[in-house]
This record gives structure tokens, sequence and C-alpha cells, in this order.
């Protein structure tokens, strides 16, 4: 359990890090190539982790898999991701980080609608201060921050959120670290193809012609320097490879549920290391936005806790 509890913070350093040393990188990058380099090598770090995983479970993968894992990769890296880091261009990285952060009450809706879920008295109580969380964040009498940003956010959380439920059948079958390591590597592929392609004269120029030039041409191994490259070995090693990686050890060795607890500290944590780092200011309504966040959180977290332990101690 103190090995789960080591991962556990290592990790929601690492996450908490995330969109804070992005933003140091994204304007050496456009961000699509960001994208897709991130889960591409992320996604391989993973590989023997995952390959490990299927030899316990005494699986191989079939086409239809393949295919599963593609769609996967299409819902998070391609389109999920790729809203994400726009976001991060756009808006604070703070903001970006703790808006993000309330994905899982996307899951909450999208598991209901999909899986017929059960919603629980908790679940609807966590959902409401969690929304009035995200009000008071981007406090739409008064806002400053970008509406593009915070809506490019929103879209991330939501499409993340059903690409989590969109796997849930898959993660019980083989394991999370198999589906993410895979969604990951095929999704960065999907998108290395893409950007191959917006190189076709035709299909940049209708592009541009959308005023979507960070679509068109996307550079593959440009921006990389002896000065972007410590950066970079962070975000890609660090944070979406060995970050991914712990969360999954510390599932193993804990429960998810406990693992969850990553995304109570992860608003916490971000807006003091963007203070510091990047200097970002914590105006008010986002400090009483993160406490109605936090609170729902432990509103969700906290019956499964309680109840995990009652298990425990019973056995």
């Amino acid at each position: 359990m103190k090995k789960g509890f080591i991962y556990i913070g290592i990790t929601t350093f690492l996450f908490s890090t995330m969109e804070i040393a992005l933003k140091t990188i994204s304007e050496n990058f456009n961000p699509i190539q960001l994208n897709f380099s991130r889960f591409l090598i992320g996604g391989i770090i993973l590989l023997p982790f995952a390959l490990k995983a299927l030899k316990s479970k005494k699986i191989s993968l079939t086409p239809k898999d393949i295919k599963t894992f593609s769609l996967l990769g299409l819902t998070c890296v391609v389109i999920s991701m790729t809203f994400y880091q726009l976001a991060v261009m756009n808006t604070k990285a703070s903001v970006v980080s703790v808006l993000f952060s309330c994905n899982p009450i996307f899951v909450m809706i999208f598991a209901y609608i999909v899986l017929k879920e059960k919603i629980y008295k908790h679940n609807i109580i966590a959902l409401v201060l969690e929304l009035l969380g995200i009000i008071v964040i981007i406090n739409p009498l008064n806002t400053k921050l970008s509406i593009t940003g915070i809506i490019l956010t929103l879209l991330a959380a939501i499409t993340f959120a059903i690409y989590g439920v969109l796997g849930k059948k898959s993660c019980a079958k083989f394991g999370g670290i198999v589906v993410t390591c895979f969604s990951f590597i095929l999704g960065g592929l999907e998108m290395l193809i893409l950007s191959l392609l917006s190189h076709l004269n035709i299909i940049s120029d209708v592009l541009k012609s959308l005023n979507l030039n960070k679509f068109a041409e996307i550079p593959i191994l440009s921006g990389y320097t002896l000065d972007t490259l410590p950066n970079v070995l962070y975000v890609f090693i660090c944070v979406t490879g060995i970050g991914y990686a712990l969360y999954f050890k510390a599932m193993e060795v804990t429960s998810a549920n406990t693992t969850s607890l990553v995304f109570f500290f992860k608003p916490i944590l971000s807006p003091i290391l963007a203070l510091i780092i990047l200097k970002e200011v914590i105006p008010l309504n986002m400090i009483l936005g993160i406490i109605f966040i936090l609170i729902g959180s432990l509103a969700s977290l906290l019956p499964p806790l309680i109840n995990e332990r009652h298990k425990n101690l019973s056995y």
C-alpha cells in the first residue's frame, strides 16, 4: 500500500505539471505536431508494460481489438487531446488543468447514458458542486479568460470522458495499461498520417481558406532544439510515459478509487505550480471555484473509499 501512495504522489506531481510544461514549449511547436509526438512516444514507453500484462493474462490481440483501440485512439488523441493542446495555447495553464480535472463528472453522465450505470445521491451532489466550481471559475458576468480557451478545455474534458466510457469494456478485458498503450500508439499514428496528408496542396489550400492554418502543412520534426529538448523530453517521457505507467501501477497495488485521488490533488497543486513557474496569478473566483470542485470531488470519492475500507476490514 505504501508503494501505491508513492506512485500516486509521483503521478500527481507529473500530471500537475503537464499543462505548465506544455505551455513552456507551445510557441515552439505546432499544437498538432506536439500532440501526436508525445502520445506516440508515450505509448511506446508503455509498450513493455502492456505486453507483460497481455502475457500474464494469456491474451492475444485480434484485428477486432486493433480496430477498437484505433477508435479509442481517434477519440482520445486525435479529437480530445487536439482540443486540449489548443486550449493550452489559448488560456492559462492553471485554468486548463483545473477545468480538465472535472472530466469525471462527464464520465458519470456518459456512463449513465451509454452503459446504464447507476447514479447515486453522492454523484448528484458532486456533479452540482463541480458544475458550480466551473461556473465560478469562468465567471461569465465578468470573465477575463479566453472564451475560446474555456470552450476548448471543456470540449477536451467531454471527449476524454467519452474515451473513458467507450474504453471501459476493453479495460475490463485487457486492463487499463494495455488499452492506454495501444490507443496512444494508434491514435498517435492516426495523427501522424493526418499531419502528412495536411501537406497535400489540395488539403492545405482548403484548410488555409477556412482560416485553419494550424491544421495545414503540419510540421513533423521542426522545433526540436537544444533549448526545447529538456522540456520536450519531460513532457514526452516523464509526464506522458512514466506518468501513465505509474498511474496504472498505483491502480494495481491500491484500487481505482484510491488512485483517483490524483485528480483530487491535481486542481490544488497545478495552480500553485503555475503561479511559481509561469507567474500566473490565481484570482479569488478561481480559488472559490477550486474549493467547490474539491468539495465535489470529496463527495464523489469518499463514499467508495469508505465502502472499500469497510470491505477490507471485514476480511
